[in-house]
């Protein structure tokens, strides 16, 4: 089951935000999730004389120096994206009530027995700076500078990992989308035919009419938009023609427009073009700037998923951690197969069928062609980041470890059946947010809170 962070900010350090996926775990899901998880923030220090508890949730403390180190970052975020700034003391309680939801979810966790291990820690600092596009080195440093301690960060990038495990087994197995929810929203989709609700990307070729243009100029210049308009309808290059005959400042670009919203589009542009199917050709549109010719490169409706994507066909050796076989030594196996395979000493199907604990183990490790979102971001990430036939370092998984190898890449336009799954991907993870929603209020709800002296 997939899901990751939407942003995990590293304290203020850098005044960027990481998109972290988590580390999360289970390697085919039915469909893809998003859960907003707590944000990193530096552990807290000794308690200082004027420092004082301010909540205890089951027998542990909350301090208000923890509560203020929350509020200063999030005013720092603020102040850094130049939004406005919100009361102090309702942004204090709504720090607290994050805390003690956090540390909630963090005691259940420990108690039903997650952990999570060094290597996963290290992976999980390695995405940071690559999504910050630095080394580990560099990350290490700027954290320093910023004035958090290496193994607090790392703290708390465990703490990140064992609430995004214990959401994958507390929360996605609760969510299931029917085939009667996919075809209604689908109904829903097909009915809308307000062009408002549309999404277009429009190219243009304009002939502009200076000001001041005398009859005989308009009248020449609308004579040489003529021209390219029955070039175009004739089947020429767009492309070519807006070179030649555009005076627009996109004709770089073959005069696109971008894909937008049809209220970003002037109304003129929208009422010579809605009747349009792709590939469309409208008549000459005259504004203020001159004469317009429009063609329509896409069309789509937001509530839509793409029609096509970037197919992956991968293959993968599975260890399953045991009491046989420790992560540790699954690991070195399977960089043992790496180099065998590498080496030319072994092939990676025999290797599969042999050792993978997994059901493609018959097919050598064959998982066949992956749409974006079938599998959960640690395995597709590194998944990603291969060149054809390259293999993987280890990775860890819910499953246990994996060694990737990707065969070969495609584009590929959705059949229906996959287009349903992409929106059945796409309503489960709304439904998601609204389950986790609900399970940590449930959550909450259930553990002892006493609340003390407000956080100042």
């Amino acid at each position: 089951m997939t899901h990751r962070f939407v942003a995990l900010t590293v304290a203020s350090f850098l005044s960027l935000v990481a998109s972290w996926p988590s580390l999360a775990q289970g390697l085919r899901p039915s469909s893809g999730a998003a859960l907003t998880a707590p944000v990193v923030r530096p552990q807290p220090e000794a308690q200082a004389p004027a420092d004082y508890i301010v909540a205890v949730v089951n027998s542990e403390p909350i301090t208000n120096s923890e509560v203020q180190r929350e509020v200063q970052r999030v005013t720092q975020q603020l102040a850094q994206q130049r939004r406005p700034l919100p009361d102090r003391k309702e942004l204090a309680r709504q720090m607290l009530e994050s805390l003690v939801n956090q540390k909630v979810q963090l005691q259940l966790a420990n108690e039903s027995g997650i952990r999570v291990d060094e290597v996963s820690v290290d992976q999980a600092v390695q995405n940071i700076a690559r999504q910050n596009q630095m080394e580990v080195a560099e990350l290490q440093r700027r954290l320093a500078s910023e004035g958090m301690v290496l193994s607090q960060f790392r703290s708390q990038l465990r703490e990140q990992l064992m609430l995004t495990r214990l959401r994958e087994r507390e929360v996605e197995p609760r969510v299931r989308i029917s085939d009667l929810e996919v075809d209604q929203y689908l109904r829903d989709q097909q009915n809308n035919t307000d062009p408002a609700a549309m999404e277009f990307n429009l190219a243009q070729i304009l002939v502009s009419v200076p000001d001041g243009a005398t009859a005989e100029q308009v009248s020449a210049l609308q004579a040489k938009a003529q021209k390219a308009l029955t070039r175009a309808r004739a089947g020429e290059d767009f492309a070519v023609l807006v070179r030649e005959f555009s005076d627009a400042s996109d004709r770089a670009n073959g005069g696109q427009l971008g894909l937008r919203s049809a209220n970003r589009y002037p109304p003129l542009f929208l009422e010579a073009t809605q009747s349009l199917a792709v590939g469309g050709i409208s008549a000459l549109v005259r504004s203020g700037a001159g004469f317009h010719i429009l063609k329509v490169l896409e069309k789509r409706n937001p509530g839509m998923p793409a029609m096509s994507v970037t197919q992956s066909h991968v293959r993968h050796i599975l260890l399953r951690v045991s009491p046989q076989l420790s992560e540790a030594a699954a690991r070195d196996k399977l960089s043992e197969f790496k180099r065998r395979i590498v080496a030319g000493q072994a092939d990676f199907a025999v290797l599969a069928r042999e050792n993978s604990q997994d059901g493609s183990a018959a097919q050598g490790g064959d998982l066949g062609w992956a749409n974006p979102g079938m599998f959960v971001p640690e395995f597709e990430e590194v998944m990603n980041r291969l060149a054809p036939t390259q293999i993987s370092d280890p990775l860890v998984s819910r499953f246990g470890l994996h060694l990737i190898q990707l065969m070969e890449r495609r584009e590929a336009t959705l059949s229906q059946r996959e287009q349903r799954e992409a929106v059945r991907a796409m309503l489960r993870e709304k439904k998601l947010d609204e389950s986790y929603a609900t399970w940590a209020q449930d959550l909450r709800g259930r553990a002892y809170v006493e609340l003390r002296e407000p956080p100042q």
